[in-house]
């Protein structure tokens, strides 16, 4: 889709109408059913003349130069900057949403950079980014203004990296992933409780969305849970979810475990002890799975990857500083020989721990 305007409302496809004179969203498993004028959960898609707008295109909530293991991805092209942006709003409502201001905002204000998909390429690249992450909030419900960046990404050499909650619809979802290079989808829990009580979605469509990029697409993928004492870091669904991901995406799949710490509506629940992430990692790795990480915390053996057959330390992180390097030109232990699962060049970039705000308006021509 091209912008014929400077205007951020553009027309979307996934809707229909129905009987009663609404129009329903067919972006995600929500399927907001939305009178002329709506707006739907998400907030920025809207029923406009009987059909449904997005209303953020090219806006966003501020855009920065961040490590891709901030993403987090741990196997996708190490130790490179990646040019990070989000809009406002979300369609799931997760009462602990640690970037709360930006995706529960309801103020069009909050957008204050703007930049089309052209621009934000350019930008990456002279700022020898080799990535750019639709991330802060979901990008599905930027879906048109994030495919047009990744389309014109790519004509530049610049790969695209979605950090979402992988709550989609079937069809929308074959669209989205077409463009993306990489994906960390975030697993809040392994219960249906969980997914309704607390984020107002539900879990069999994020599991769905996860067989999908595994099974069907070439987009590198990565799971990230966030363990919120008392609510899903019980042992028995730490053995439960990571035995399905043996079981339905293979052992090769990283899973990274962070904290918590106490946001948005859930400020009483206390901070996530260290020796709770490390349990879910020796669950994974007890269960099969041959990457698992902490996050969150400083733990450099929870950070490092290390080669599941023999045990070699394949790759040192110091929390976003990378220090060993054994791999060799081929992405394989360069102890034994085994292939280590992700997207590698022969060298890592030395991008670091850096986090650089950027004003896109700096790269317009």
């Amino acid at each position: 889709m091209n912008q014929t305007t400077d205007s951020s409302i553009v027309p979307t496809k996934y809707w229909h109408k129905l009987e009663d004179g609404r129009v329903q969203c067919d972006l995600c498993p929500r399927h907001c059913k939305l009178h002329e004028g709506q707006r739907g959960l998400c907030f920025v898609r809207e029923n406009l003349n009987n059909e449904i707008v997005l209303t953020s295109y090219g806006r966003s909530s501020g855009y920065a130069v961040d490590p891709i293991e901030k993403k987090p991805l741990n196997h996708f092209l190490p130790g490179t900057p990646v040019l990070s942006f989000g809009t406002a709003g979300c369609n799931l409502a997760c009462k602990y949403c640690q970037n709360w201001d930006i995706s529960k905002s309801r103020e069009m204000d909050t957008l204050a950079d703007q930049a089309s998909p052209e621009l934000i390429a350019r930008a990456a690249e002279q700022l020898g980014c080799r990535s750019v992450a639709y991330t802060y909030n979901d990008p599905v419900i930027f879906h048109e203004y994030a495919i047009d960046t990744a389309k014109a990404c790519a004509e530049r050499g610049i790969k695209s990296v979605a950090v979402t909650a992988g709550y989609v619809d079937p069809e929308p979802r074959v669209e989205f992933y077409q463009y993306m290079d990489a994906a960390n989808v975030d697993l809040k829990a392994f219960t249906e409780k969980f997914y309704y009580k607390l984020t107002g979605g539900h879990l069999e469509p994020v599991l769905d969305t996860l067989k999908y990029i595994k099974h069907e697409t070439d987009t590198w993928l990565e799971i990230t849970t966030l363990l919120i004492p008392g609510y899903n870091d019980a042992e028995q669904e730490l053995e439960e979810m990571t035995q399905w991901v043996v079981a339905e995406l293979g052992p090769d799949v990283p899973i990274h475990f962070t904290a918590f710490h106490p946001d948005w509506k859930m400020q009483d629940v206390p901070p996530t002890p260290t020796a709770t992430l490390t349990q879910a990692r020796s669950i994974a790795l007890k269960n099969g799975i041959h990457y698992a990480y902490t996050g969150n915390v400083h733990d450099e053996e929870g950070e490092s990857t290390y080669c599941h057959h023999c045990g070699e330390k394949l790759i040192g992180r110091d929390w976003y500083v990378l220090s060993d390097w054994n791999l060799d030109a081929h992405g394989n232990c360069a102890k034994c020989g085994t292939p280590c699962a992700g997207v590698f060049e022969a060298r890592p970039g030395t991008w670091g721990a850096r986090r650089l705000p950027v004003r896109l308006q700096d790269f317009a021509a």
